[in-house]
């Protein structure tokens, strides 16, 4: 037996999950006293998620109550889309913040809120200064994609293109007060679409449980979370009408939110966020370009867990021991996601120094079971480098 080392949880964000729970939306405000809404969306959601943009402006024009709309621009949220979100909220005096959408949505409803209240720009929030306050707006969560699980988390990722970063803050004051979690709003995602954010949703649900900080509590929602996801996210990519399938990666990300809010992520977050600030391209997508590479090493360190990851994606026992089936079993994944490969960005072997500076002054990798070494970052991005083709 292992010993249960000392650990705290506190996730106290309210989740109404299943289909045509979106309809429930206007109680849901109601429930706050609110007579004025401010509705994030992303920019040009009709042109892959307008039913969703249709279902929520339907409900909410029937129930009268005053509504502001912001539509974020497309693409990974930047500090000035925060600060202009926070403009708008602040000048529409909302009660409360309805964010439709995916992770960038969600997170900049929550930098947003947090700077409105505050009265500062989203560059001069200093969190040892001002803290995170307990909001005075509630966020309600109503996420169009199956992936960061944003609806539930604490965290916020915000990219300064200017300097090709990305800067995340983090604080449970961050959560929404209400998860609405319709599959139903996911149908209409594109392929592409669903492998990025449903990769993502895998990895940080793997990562959580293998961090440092993992958390019984959090291993337990994290194996779930992979055999749910395991075989739903190639079904939602092959067919984005799936109930089962769409369903499962509702659920399934969702809960890898939880698992890695109540642990952590670890070092394919680092090494795909040094792709995702130099090159400005989705969330997921980076992660699933390093994902294979990343496990490989973690393998090596915690087989154990590794292991257990495996039999959670229901992969037979082949006595091997070491953690290799789980990593065979996220290649086959990425495999009949079609995924792209790190040298599709344009990337080339000179530029594999920087990204290995980059990735190391990210937190997420202080939070691998083991420290990484600069010649094990360098080792990954080589191997990502060198895969012209996704093979199972």
């Amino acid at each position: 037996m292992e010993n249960i080392e000392a650990f705290n949880n506190h996730l106290p964000v309210k989740v109404r999950f299943g289909e045509g729970r979106a309809e429930s939306l206007v109680d849901v405000i109601g429930e706050f006293g609110a007579t004025r809404v401010f509705l994030m969306v992303d920019e040009g959601i009709e042109k892959f998620n307008l039913a969703a943009k249709v279902t929520v402006e339907r409900l909410l024009a029937a129930s009268h109550l005053e509504v502001t709309l912001f539509e974020k621009p497309g693409g990974e949220p930047t500090i000035d889309m925060v600060d202009d979100a926070t403009r708008a909220l602040t000048a529409s005096g909302a009660q409360v913040v309805v964010a439709l959408g995916g992770g960038s949505v969600i997170d900049t409803a929550k930098a947003a809120r947090l700077c409105s209240q505050l009265s500062v720009g989203f560059k001069d929030f200093q969190p040892k200064v001002q803290g995170y306050p307990e909001p005075t707006v509630a966020l309600i969560a109503l996420p169009t994609s199956a992936g960061t699980g944003s609806e539930v988390s604490g965290g916020s990722v915000i990219s300064d293109p200017a300097a090709g970063r990305k800067a995340g803050i983090a604080n449970g004051n961050l959560r929404a007060q209400v998860a609405i979690v319709d599959p139903v709003l996911t149908y209409s995602m594109p392929p592409s679409m669903t492998a990025n954010t449903g990769i993502d949703a895998l990895a940080q649900a793997i990562a959580g449980i293998i961090a440092k900080c993992s958390t019984p509590i959090g291993d337990a929602i994290g194996y779930e979370a992979i055999r749910m996801m395991t075989p739903a996210l190639v079904g939602a990519y092959q067919n984005g009408n799936d109930k089962a399938a769409r369903a499962g990666m509702a659920a399934g990300s969702m809960m890898a939110g939880l698992t890695m809010n109540i642990s952590d992520c670890t070092a394919e977050h680092s090494l795909g966020q040094a792709i995702g600030g130099l090159k400005h391209v989705p969330h997921g997508l980076t992660i699933g370009l390093v994902l294979v590479e990343t496990l490989t090493r973690e393998a090596k360190v915690v087989p154990a867990k590794m292991e257990r990851i495996a039999d959670a994606m229901g992969i037979p026992d082949d006595g091997s021991k070491d953690g290799s089936r789980a990593v065979g079993a996220v290649r086959k994944i990425l495999a009949a996601l079609n995924f792209p490969v790190l040298s599709s960005l344009g990337f080339v072997e000179a530029d594999i120094e920087n990204l290995a500076e980059i990735a190391l002054q990210d937190f997420f990798i202080t939070q691998a079971p083991t420290p990484w070494s600069k010649a094990e970052v360098v080792e990954a991005f080589m191997s990502a480098l060198k895969l012209q083709e996704r093979v199972s």
